[in-house]
């Protein structure tokens, strides 16, 4: 046992150096990057101890040859009452924090003891139960890559690891004249809103940028790190994002990730066309009967009354990619013509019409663009007329398979080999 317990600490330790070294969505510190980290020091995300702590969580399922002690149908079970415990935990923090933002309420302590103390219970049952959740879907995962071919004698390299737990926020910077990602800065995630606010203002003024702090769903360190949820078809999507992004990270694409925006934007819409597609083989392969429900908001097993079907007389539905298009393509070319001020006008103007649509948007900005822009796996949206995502997508339609198209654009350095792949 000891034996084996120091080969895989070995494997890992390997994994976690090349993994980490190749970076990937994680942020790197070069350039503009440092000038602003003068703003974040004390409020970065500490990455190296989250991933020690992971890596000895994965040990411990390892020693417990989790999930194979326990039979398929009790692991979807495993799966579904993790679910259930995360979404009553959430539940009963946002009643938590209701209870503390409510002027009326004078003694919040007494308010919150039950639901504080339920906390509690909660949170010690899904430590019980996040170890081997996580197993089964590793499991899950490992199976569905080896089927499409992503893998090394069976096994995918490197293998599926991932961790639930509170991921940080991102600090994002760009240039006031043009949308292009200059820093990408992993902070604390607990910090308030107004905190958030303070640092951007803290950053934009002294530097003269646009920022934004963003909320992310997961980070390509390894083992990955996947925001909680109950929604088990994000769950997977991202977990498979996140390991494209570990698989990219030790080759040429993953490797050159912040060398230019398109390569980071190659890597992101590559990771997110992967993790679709690997996510929803999960689904069909061990939980068809979700597909089933038609529920899309969240994947527990229950009745959701679905809508009405629109009637013809009703008025069209907003829709939110094709408008956040065309507020990309406009803002692009005010920034072309060298009309800041005119463009953050237009942008703040625009963020006001998605609101009154029912879309609440804290910032529209340079910084909102460059971030969202990247991940340009379906039409439309944020990206706006940037040809890198089409190309992206035209590559996945002309191969033959997941496989094939990820282990081409894998060896890719550069846009223009891919312009080149696709004219083929």
């Amino acid at each position: 046992m000891l034996h084996r317990i120091g080969r895989i600490l070995d494997i890992l330790s390997i994994l976690v150096v090349l993994v980490i070294a190749g970076g990937g969505d994680t942020p790197r510190f070069m350039g503009d990057t440092d000038r602003v980290r003068v703003y974040t020091r004390e409020i970065e995300f500490d990455y190296p101890n989250w991933v020690w702590d992971a890596i000895w969580m994965k040990l411990e399922q390892a020693t417990i040859h989790a999930p194979y002690i326990f039979e398929r149908g009790t692991n979807k079970q495993i799966v579904f009452e993790y679910l259930r415990v995360t979404e009553r935990l959430l539940q009963t923090e946002y009643r938590i924090q209701q209870i503390y933002a409510d002027p009326d309420i004078t003694d919040k302590e007494s308010a919150s003891a039950y639901l504080r103390t339920q906390r509690g219970n909660l949170t010690e049952r899904q430590a019980k139960l996040a170890p081997f959740a996580e197993a089964v879907l590793q499991s899950q995962l490992s199976d569905a890559l080896a089927r499409l071919g992503l893998s090394t004698i069976g096994q995918p390299l490197p293998p599926v690891l991932y961790h639930n737990s509170p991921t940080p926020l991102a600090l994002i910077v760009s240039p006031r004249s043009q949308i292009v990602q200059i820093a990408n800065i992993s902070v604390l995630p607990t910090l308030t809103i107004d905190e958030q606010i303070q640092l951007e203002d803290q950053v934009s003024n002294a530097l003269d940028v646009s920022t934004l702090v963003v909320p992310i769903g997961g980070v390509g360190v390894y083992p990955t790190m996947v925001m909680e949820t109950t929604d088990l078809r994000w769950m997977l999507d991202t977990i498979a994002h996140e390991w494209t992004h570990n698989y990219l990270n030790l080759r040429p694409l993953g490797i050159n990730y912040s060398t230019t925006p398109e390569l980071r934007t190659m890597n992101e819409t590559t990771a997110s066309i992967a993790g679709n597609e690997v996510g929803l083989y999960v689904l069909h392969r061990y939980y068809p009967e979700l597909l089933a429900s038609n529920s899309s908001s969240s994947l527990l097993p229950r009745n959701v009354p679905l809508p009405a079907s629109y009637r013809f007389d009703d008025p069209p539905v907003f829709d939110f990619r094709a408008e956040m298009h065309e507020t990309r393509v406009t803002a692009d070319e005010l920034l072309a013509e060298g009309k800041i001020e005119e463009a953050e006008s237009y942008m703040e103007q625009r963020r006001e019409f998605f609101w009154q649509n029912g879309y609440l948007l804290r910032k529209l900005n340079q910084a909102y663009f460059a971030f969202y822009g990247a991940y340009a796996d379906v039409p439309g949206g944020a990206a706006g007329e940037d040809p890198v995502g089409p190309a992206v997508r035209a590559l996945r339609e002309q191969s033959a398979s997941l496989k094939d198209f990820v282990n081409t654009i894998a060896w890719m350095t550069s846009f223009e080999q891919l312009q080149k792949a696709i004219q083929q």
